[in-house]
């Protein structure tokens, strides 16, 4: 087990370089931010999806924008609005009056990296149409399905402080996401960075790209070789069960819960811990790990009762009660 276990940490060390080389690029636009930087690498080297969430003016598009410069990928941007149709999301079928036949337009959803800016802006219908290209990787346009580029990420953000014109997530497509990072204001002494860097009249998105889609692809297949152990993963179970039945846990949260994570919670919580063990450089999976990237997996899965929000109990309470009393192996 040791020899195997030095075999995979050197793989790491020998795939993992080019994590620093995307958090410089990244960091050349963004100041700070690191949680932000770490959750979106996790999503992108885990397959996963996410949502970003935050009030206007922290760098969230920047973000994506940069993340997606410094991947060699296909990239799209779509501005969801609340006129937007499905259509314009995935494409549709034109008809030809010369011959008589319907060509296929295919939508900008056909990208490898789409950038969903202000996500809740959109109806239903729309964010309908977004479940099976984010589960299946495929869309189906008229009687034909076609498969969407691989990698294939959504990073959607979303204003949580408006409510004019805004439509909240249905609980499946929040669901879809592997992660929902919180982006938070940064720091007195990150601000001054950011206005000295930032405060001109013409700036540029300069990054250089320093992975391939393809090699993303490659090092997706050893992240799932990195180790983990099989108090890890009751560990993992207890914690998203937790969230379900929390007297089992003695949790007294039992009437603050509507519904808990579901069993795609367990999948990503799993997964994301082993892209975050990759981006600290470790072929095996702590405790820690789990507890670093916990919270955003389960944050957007969790839905509390009328009583929480009567008590002023959030979401975020919730999760640390479950993270601070479940036993960690």
């Amino acid at each position: 087990m040791s020899d195997g276990l030095s075999s995979i940490n050197d793989a790491i060390k020998a795939q993992s370089e080019f994590v620093n080389k995307i958090k410089n690029q990244i960091g050349r636009m963004i100041i700070g931010q690191e949680k932000l930087i770490n959750g979106l690498l996790i999503g992108l080297l885990a397959n996963g999806h996410v949502l970003l969430e935050g009030v206007p003016g922290l760098a969230k598009t920047m973000a994506v924008k940069s993340l997606a410069a410094s991947v060699k990928a296909d990239f799209q941007r779509i501005q969801f609005t609340p006129d937007l149709l499905p259509a314009d999301l995935v494409g549709t079928l034109i008809y030809n009056p010369q011959s008589g036949s319907f060509s296929t337009k295919k939508g900008p959803v056909f990208a490898q990296i789409i950038l969903a800016d202000e996500i809740n802006r959109a109806p239903a219908k729309v964010q309908s149409a977004l479940l099976e290209a984010m589960e299946e990787r495929q869309v189906t346009i008229g009687d034909h399905t076609y498969p969407l580029p691989q990698p294939f990420m959504v990073l959607a953000t979303q204003n949580p402080i408006e409510q004019q014109g805004t439509y909240p997530l249905p609980e499946a497509q929040l669901d879809r996401f592997m992660l929902k990072l919180k982006v938070s204001y940064p720091s007195k002494e990150e601000e001054l960075q950011i206005l000295e860097r930032m405060a001109q009249t013409s700036r540029s998105l300069d990054i250089s790209p320093v992975i391939t889609p393809e090699e993303i692809m490659k090092v997706r297949q050893v992240i799932d070789q990195i180790y983990m152990d099989a108090k890890i993963k009751d560990y993992i179970v207890d914690l998203v069960v937790a969230t379900r039945e929390p007297a089992k846990y003695h949790l007294d949260i039992t009437d603050y819960i509507e519904y808990g994570a579901s069993p795609r919670a367990t999948i990503n919580l799993a997964i994301a811990a082993k892209a975050y063990a990759f981006i600290q450089g470790r072929g095996y999976v702590v405790p820690n790990d789990i507890k670093m990237i916990g919270p955003d997996i389960l944050r957007h899965r969790i839905i509390v009762t009328y009583e929480a929000e009567a008590s002023e109990v959030t979401v975020e309470d919730i999760i640390k009660k479950v993270f601070d009393e479940v036993e960690v192996p």
